[in-house]
């Protein structure tokens, strides 16, 4: 794993530069987060509610080049620490806030969707129990006269805001804390954290006229995302304008064959995803890792499935389900409580890991006299007791907060979600981050907590109770480290984005909903799509209910929460008495309920990378380009997929009415 980290600090490097931290909040970070906030954010906003879909990565991308290009036009080319840091904002500012509904824009776009739901026909029956910190009853002016710009919104935004404040704080703090456990102390290899870093540092090059192989490399990535996003993204996008359904070449997200093969494989999830980011991303995962992810899914989810459903363990699967559905099933029936003990089992081992190297690091460092984790000088760390209290702080206010919004329910419940469940899940999630790339999650722990508690009233699902994954935190300070960029860079960002984003989304809400209705014929995916979603919502806010039958009361097994625990710990000492790498062992746990769609082309990519790219290139060569290929990759599909999606809005603008 040692080696993995020296790759990726190598791959992310500038040749001949110095290695020091440097800043990256600088006057031209405030000018992109201006210009992401109010010209780029609208237009988010405007195509989620259209077509459904976000900026996303296109966002990043598209500012970073653009602002890259000008400033080297204007002899004033930009460092790679300003360049993340644009990266960080636009990604930031871009967020969709909920995918689901097509909701971008902001944090206002979720009080756009409350004040739709509350006047609904699926809201009727349960209108009197949403309440008034959530959003105007029916009839209120506020919702009459469709403004923000009035006395009944005050508390809702009152709490909106508290909640964009305490959510960083939340953030910060405890994603420092697991980054500092799981790469300085476990030294952890993050094997995604330097595609950022690496694309932030071949556009620096770019920007300064110095053609390194870093750039060439990018170019190439670029130009394989440009073609393929054509075919992938633009030729859907532009026959969805002018065709009554989108012409696919490659189906999204994937090629389905569960359907196919239910006869011979019931309940087996069959398919490959047709996106070539899969292939280029085995070419950077560590190749134990994907290893162990292909054999894992596949086991699991094509061969174990169809035992299962023939000896009766998968009641809800039917004959007929797509493989989005199936894999919903059998989640429900069997995969969730194996995977909440495999999890278990990961953070038990990885807390002796972390014992362990505590240990060993301590005896290290008492023979060299020297401290046993040496902070790199000038990277803007703050005191970890510093980052503690934040988090201690944030959590403590979100049980206060949701106890005082909602105070008969179990306060014990708050309490062990905010202390005990969320850091733990938290610290398993980094760990699979600093290991595979991505993290792990477990569905409906909340809607099945919340309704084996007891409590019957709906203002519950409203509750700003604190169960959150801050895995994905620890990745984030290590793209920071691996570009030279402070720390403190990160926080200068988010002082600055808490109240540009704030502004920018109350403004362009507030103007969108006062002059259409959201959803109205203006904008169709909103209109088609808003009230299935308020139909499941409304089924969810009655789950609790007294006579509701809900299948999240029978999902979580018991038992077979600890037959997953049990076999995990046998699979991983199985390896290590087999003295294999232990990332075989993080790579079948991560993919126990993963789609083999995914785990397929990541198998590809990783077998091409080392028995053929690695071969002609040399391992070290292409262990340092890969990286770098897949930024570029994503800059080419970004650029593209924006592309396109501003080429299919002025098609819509400008096409002939009917009169």
């Amino acid at each position: 794993m040692e080696e993995a980290r020296e790759r990726a600090e190598e791959a992310s490097s500038e040749e001949g530069a110095p290695t020091k931290f440097e800043e990256g909040f600088t006057g031209k970070a405030i000018v992109g987060a201006l210009f992401i906030a109010f010209i780029m954010l609208p237009g988010a906003l405007y195509l989620g509610l259209v077509a459904g879909q976000g900026l996303g990565a296109a966002a990043q991308w598209v500012t970073i080049v653009l602002f890259a290009e000008v400033a080297r036009r204007s002899f004033m080319p930009l460092k790679r620490q300003e360049i993340y840091i644009l990266f960080y904002i636009a990604g930031g500012l871009a967020h969709m806030t909920m995918g689901d509904r097509g909701i971008s824009g902001g944090p206002f776009g979720a009080l756009i969707w409350h004040q739709y739901f509350v006047q609904s026909p699926q809201a009727a029956g349960i209108v009197h129990e949403i309440p008034r910190w959530v959003v105007p009853q029916p009839g209120s002016p506020a919702l009459i006269q469709r403004t923000f710009f009035h006395i009944d919104w005050a508390v809702p935004i009152l709490l909106l805001v508290i909640g964009e404040i305490l959510g960083r704080m939340n953030w910060i703090g405890l994603g420092y804390v697991l980054f500092r456990i799981t790469s300085d102390v476990e030294r952890l290899p993050f094997p995604m954290a330097p595609v950022a870093a690496s694309g932030a540092t071949a556009l620096a090059e770019a920007s300064t006229k110095e053609e390194s192989w870093r750039w060439q490399v990018f170019s190439i990535g670029t130009m394989i995302g440009l073609v393929f996003g054509f075919f992938y993204l633009a030729v859907p996008i532009f026959t969805g304008v002018v065709l009554s359904k989108p012409l696919m070449l490659i189906p999204i997200p994937f090629i389905d064959f569960a359907r196919n093969t239910e006869r011979a494989l019931p309940a087996a999830l069959t398919g490959i995803s047709g996106d070539l980011g899969g292939i280029l991303t085995g070419f950077v995962l560590p190749f134990q890792i994907v290893v162990g992810m292909f054999i894992s899914s596949i086991a699991c989810q094509v061969i174990t499935n169809p035992i299962l459903q023939r000896h009766g363990l998968l009641p809800t699967w039917r004959y007929g389900m797509d493989s989005i559905n199936t894999h919903l099933a059998v989640q429900l029936d069997f995969w969730m409580s194996i995977g909440v003990g495999v999890s278990v089992a990961v953070a038990v081992i990885g807390i002796f890991a972390v014992i362990k190297s505590g240990i060993k690091a301590g005896a290290e460092a008492r023979e060299r006299r020297t401290a046993p984790y040496a902070i790199p000088t000038g990277r803007g760390d703050f005191p970890i007791v510093l980052a503690i209290a934040a988090w201690f702080f944030a959590t403590s206010m979100y049980v206060i907060l949701a106890h005082r919004l909602v105070p008969l329910f179990p306060l014990w419940i708050l309490i062990g979600f905010g202390f005990f469940y969320s850091p733990i899940m938290s610290y398993v999630s980094a760990r699979m981050f600093g290991l595979t790339g991505q993290g792990v999650g477990f569905p409906y722990v909340r809607e099945a907590t919340v309704i084996k508690s007891g409590y019957r009233n709906a203002d519950i699902w409203f509750a700003p109770i604190p169960i959150y994954d801050m895995g994905w935190a620890a990745a984030r300070f290590r793209e920071v480290e691996l570009t030279r960029t402070k720390f403190t860079s990160v926080l200068k960002a988010e002082a600055l984005m808490l109240p540009v984003m704030l502004t920018a989304s109350f403004l362009f809400w507030a103007f969108f909903w006062h002059t259409n209705p959201i959803p109205s014929p203006q904008f169709p995916y909103a209109q088609k799509f808003w009230p299935l979603a308020a139909t499941f919502q409304s089924i969810w806010l009655t789950a609790n209910k007294l006579g509701q039958q809900n299948f999240l009361l029978q999902a979580l097994k018991p038992r077979l929460m600890i037959y997953g625990g049990i076999g995990a710990f046998l699979m991983y000492g199985a390896l290590v008495a087999a003295r294999l790498p232990v990332l075989y062992f993080y790579g079948l746990a991560g993919g126990v309920g993963a789609y083999p769609h995914s785990t397929i082309p990541l198998f590809i990519g990783a077998l091409l990378g080392r028995y053929y790219f690695a071969r002609r290139l040399g391992m070290d060569k292409w262990r340092m380009y890969t990286p770098v290929l897949l930024a570029g990759y994503s800059c080419g599909m970004g650029l593209m997929g924006m592309s396109s999606i501003a080429l299919a809005l002025i098609s819509k603008s400008v096409q002939a009415l009917p009169y």
